[in-house]
């Protein structure tokens, strides 16, 4: 068997210009190495190899135009024949394209597809995107989405658009609308969920959210559309983006989501799937925004998923 070449690199200083400024340490070093493991990416910064102005960096410094980094010496195994997304995922991933200009891919993800990879997740839609695209140059998360969650999730196709669409996050000017079915019947036309969240680690390894008065603020408002007989289905309007927020505060209300395995409810859910429903009832439907590099007012609709209108239309 012939053995694979080992490619050395030697140490080198990168000096960041204003494309590169404002991303993360270890989201640059990941697109400089390609090949190179994460986990040896995250050792480096870890040990003090990879050094930014001659000092010891965190791996969540946000990189400045003008900063010097210094790349260790590194081995790097090529990968010979890399493998390929599956033809029928990266089809339904092409299929799901909703909106797309010179800064932005927007998509209507399919539920049960990560938007990246992960453990036990060989392909996310970005890595789909990637590989159906070699030639572009830059493709990154605008925002994540939970794998059950379906709906809008954004794309940028450049450095500048990424940052400012990052601004326009934090900044609240982005409108985000989900559609949620709840368990039992809200009595209230509106409800407000200020609660404060927090992420704790599981013995699994398993990621949960739980609300704690030291976590970070986060706002939900639940804006009933209909009631049946044991669910209601609401428009969710999202003020804050924490991880699994909605969920989280609609369990906090004692009206947990439809299908939703982490924190609903059992015989609830095992109801739901007389319906014909076998996933989380979660479905971000609208995005509205004003294009940072344009102002030019984009407003974007994902259709709702067939099995979920057959929920509904059961529901009725």
């Amino acid at each position: 068997m012939k053995a694979k070449k080992v490619e050395r690199r030697q140490a080198s200083f990168l000096t960041i210009d204003e494309e590169h400024a404002e991303r993360r340490l270890d989201n640059y070093l990941i697109g400089h190495f390609g090949d190179l493991p994460k986990t040896r990416i995250y050792q480096m910064i870890r040990k003090g190899e990879v050094r930014v102005n001659k000092g010891r960096i965190k791996q969540n410094y946000r990189l400045q135009a003008g900063d010097m980094v210094r790349i260790p010496p590194v081995y790097i195994l090529p990968r010979e024949n890399p493998s390929k997304p599956p033809e029928s995922l990266s089809e339904l991933i092409r299929n799901s394209i909703i909106y797309e200009d010179e800064y932005l891919i927007a998509l209507n993800k399919p539920s049960n597809i990560a938007v990246h990879s992960g453990s036990n997740v060989q392909f996310g839609v970005i890595e789909i995107l990637r590989a159906q695209r070699p030639d572009a140059h830059f493709l990154e998360l605008v925002h994540r989405l939970d794998r059950a969650t379906s709906g809008c999730l954004l794309i940028a196709k450049d450095h500048k658009t990424l940052r400012g669409m990052h601004d326009i996050l934090k900044s609240g000017e982005v409108k985000k609308m989900y559609l949620a079915l709840l368990k039992g019947r809200l009595m209230n036309t509106l409800e407000t969920v200020d609660l404060p969240l927090s992420k704790t680690g599981t013995t699994s390894g398993d990621r949960k959210v739980r609300v704690d008065k030291a976590g970070k603020q986060a706002l939900t408002h639940f804006h009933l559309l209909e009631r049946f007989n044991v669910a209601s289905l609401c428009r969710v309007e999202l003020m804050t983006g924490r991880t699994h927020q909605i969920r989280v505060h609609a369990l906090a209300i004692d009206h947990p989501l439809a299908g939703d395995e982490k924190y609903g409810d059992w015989e609830f859910n095992r109801a739901m799937k007389k319906t014909g429903l076998k996933r989380l009832f979660l479905h971000a439907q609208t995005l509205s925004f004003a294009m940072p590099a344009t102002g030019k007012q984009i407003e974007l609709t994902a259709e709702l998923p067939d099995e979920l209108q057959r929920c509904l239309d059961k529901l009725s």
